[in-house]
């Protein structure tokens, strides 16, 4: 064994694929959701059923990343990247060649689990790979241009795959792009021995918090469907909750815990996570209420709808590589305030703006524009606020926890948004409204919705962060020698 430098003369090759995954996970979390009407004619789902296409990536997604976080960090970074990277290629093979509902959706719970392995690892190994400051401030801001990309492309890939070629493309395009990672991984990642080995594994820590998060996440995901007061629901949201306590307990006591307690006494890093909830909560229903609004209201197709993300996607990209600069010279606390701030000003107008008889160009261009810049000064200083000055043998948990957070985000405000869209939009037509108008009543409510989450989260970036003009907290010793044992 030798010791090395950590930066490695592929950086620029290394953030690429390590961006390009991260696109193809988010991507994975939207680009069924055009394909479901194919897919429930053509493998016989149920019109119930037919959410957990969509649900099993989320649910096993947002369940094990606390747990594939930490593991990156006790066997190696890469070593999870590559074996988590292996399951999501193979389970989109399998759910490819589905030839029923249960094979599909045991497929798509699988994708997730790989997801959940790849996200923190990778998010981890770009926190290795580039020193602390500017030239990691720039690289995050590349990783969450490509992030907020995947999630507006998903609706447009979906819609051109499923029409051109069949729903089963949507699953067949993770294979070439991830066997191609997987051959380039070994080539431009670092490879580190950690510290803790397998033999400080905390099993019952694994076992209740990835129970409570599961089950948090499949009360969200499923209470407008079963009901939210529905024995179902509450008796999931209570377990939840017990094991998410039992689960602090057990980490107080382990001698190797999963997620070690002292961690949240970082101010930075625990009010970062609280307002990431609010920042994904906030932003990630946006994406599901347009596109089914210009489908059910205006009449677009699918490819139609998708486009209509591409605003939005295009401008967070633009303005990715400002923002990472603004941070390096300010801070992250400003460039995040003045992003909520815009995001919750873009949505208030969408909502204002919307009408059943309306156009594009006139009341969903301008706003999506404006989110995008909104988007771009959110989501890369809250990235880099819920890292920083963690230390190099938790860089891991930290990537788990911030992944962690915003798929619960995502899946809070989703619920949020279909509840109040589904009440409003009921109410109106008890009023005697058309279909379309009581329709866009209730996206307009749901728009709103997000909006009072964007400014919920702004009130918390100014009372919780440090000052305007705070720095990124320092690394600790270990994390700025920026070096490790290869092997």
């Amino acid at each position: 064994m030798r010791r090395a430098q950590q930066a490695t003369p592929h950086k620029t090759l290394a953030l690429a694929l390590l961006a390009v995954t991260q696109f193809v996970l988010v991507l994975d979390a939207s680009i069924v959701n055009v394909a479901l009407p194919s897919i429930g004619r053509e493998l016989n789902f149920s019109q119930d059923s037919l959410s957990w296409v969509t649900n099993a990536y989320t649910l096993a997604f947002g369940g094990f990343l606390l747990l594939g976080g930490r593991i990156s960090d006790l066997l190696g970074r890469r070593r999870m990247f590559v074996a988590g990277l292996a399951l999501f290629v193979a389970a989109s093979f399998v759910g490819a060649l589905a030839q029923n509902p249960a094979m599909l959706v045991t497929a798509r719970a699988a994708q997730g689990l790989g997801a959940a392995l790849v996200a923190p690892a990778a998010l981890s190994l770009l926190m290795t790979i580039f020193p602390a400051g500017a030239e990691r401030n720039r690289a995050l801001g590349v990783w969450g241009a490509v992030a907020g990309g995947g999630a507006a492309a998903g609706s447009i890939l979906g819609g051109l795959l499923t029409e051109w070629i069949g729903w089963e493309a949507v699953l067949w395009v993770n294979v070439p792009i991830g066997i191609a990672a997987l051959a380039l991984a070994p080539r431009l990642l670092p490879a580190a021995r950690e510290a803790i080995g397998a033999n400080g594994f905390d099993v019952m820590g694994a076992i209740t918090v990835t129970a409570g998060v599961a089950l948090g996440v499949f009360a969200l995901v499923d209470g407008n469907s079963a009901g939210w007061g529905s024995a179902q629901t509450i008796a999931s949201a209570a377990i939840a909750i017990a094991l998410l306590i039992a689960f602090i307990f057990i980490e107080s006591r382990a001698k190797h815990p999963l997620v070690p307690l002292h961690v949240f006494k970082q101010k930075t890093l625990r009010s970062a996570n609280l307002i990431a909830l609010t920042v994904t909560a906030a932003v990630f229903p946006m994406f599901f209420v347009l596109t089914l609004f210009m489908q059910q209201v205006w009449g677009y197709s699918p490819i139609e709808a998708g486009f209509g993300q591409l605003p939005f996607a295009i401008t967070l990209i633009l303005f990715a590589g400002f923002t990472s600069k603004i941070v390096t010279r300010i801070g992250f606390k400003t460039p995040l305030l003045a992003g909520m701030i815009i995001t919750a000003g873009s949505l208030v107008w969408l909502a204002l703006l919307l009408t059943a008889e309306g156009s594009y160009w006139t009341e969903l261009l301008g706003p999506s524009l404006l989110a995008g810049v909104g988007g771009a000064l959110m989501f890369i200083p809250v990235t880099l606020a819920a890292t920083a000055g963690a230390r190099s043998d938790e860089s891991g948990l930290a990537s788990g926890l911030i992944n962690t957070t915003q798929q619960v985000g995502g899946s809070i405000g989703l619920a949020i948004a279909v509840a109040i869209a589904t009440a409003a939009t009921t109410s109106s037509l008890t009023s005697g409204n058309a279909p379309g108008t009581a329709a866009t009543d209730g996206f307009q409510l749901a728009l709103l919705g997000g909006a009072a989450l964007a400014a919920l989260g702004a009130l918390f970036t100014a009372w919780l962060l440090p000052g305007l003009k705070n720095q990124p907290v320092p690394v600790d010793e270990e994390a700025e020698e920026r070096t490790v044992v290869t092997v």
